[in-house]
């Protein structure tokens, strides 16, 4: 899951949407450099990532990339999900998706305003072009993730092969997007067992 779907558990989960998207940009233990919630949803957003990649599904759609692109599958799925909770985005919400970005911005910025630690450069950055750009209502368009995969595979030679992986998207796309609607499901009722059972 990328940056949307972790909003949208943390929301559905009601822990910290700050903390749920802090989760790629945190290394190592975040005990003490943030306050208890925020760090809640950074071991959420962790525990979302290694559910996902160890879940029965993954491993089904896994082999629809090449060998040589196989590895680069856990990023461009990531985003590919994301295109899919924005393009049926009331299936797993009421609220619209422009009113949802904006409110989470509110939210984050109101969390951002009580922390005593400064946040790591690369989230500051990135989340500034997140809401500048308002990526999330584009995401509906398949073109868009074309291009954040192009994006993020220009940044190193190691990343190169990754633009490469949206051929698999487009080519399967009604497959991928079935294994949404099974997959997606089971995410928020995990999340929700796994908070439900920290708050007893």
């Amino acid at each position: 899951m990328n940056y949307l779907a972790h909003l949208h558990i943390a929301q559905h989960t009601q822990t910290s949407l700050l903390g749920n998207f802090l989760g790629d940009f945190v290394k190592g233990n975040p005990d003490g450099s943030y306050n208890p919630e925020v760090v809640k949803g950074i071991r959420l957003h962790r525990f979302v990532d290694s559910y996902t990649d160890a879940h029965p599904l993954i491993k089904t759609v896994k082999p629809l990339f090449s060998k040589e692109l196989r590895r680069f599958s856990p990023i461009s799925l990531d985003m590919f999900w994301d295109h899919c909770l924005a393009k049926h985005w009331l299936t797993f919400h009421r609220q619209s998706l422009s009113d949802f970005s904006i409110q989470a911005q509110t939210i984050i910025a109101e969390e951002t305003k009580v922390l005593t630690e400064p946040l790591p450069e690369r989230f500051e950055r990135v989340s500034t072009l997140v809401w500048q750009g308002r990526w999330f209502e584009h995401y509906v368009d398949l073109k868009n993730i074309d291009f954040a995969l192009q994006r993020i595979a220009s940044r190193s030679p190691r990343m190169t092969p990754l633009a490469d992986t949206f051929v698999t998207l487009a080519d399967h796309y009604e497959e991928l997007t079935e294994t949404f609607f099974k997959l997606y499901p089971d995410v928020l009722e995990a999340t929700l067992t796994k908070t439900k059972k920290e708050t007893i």
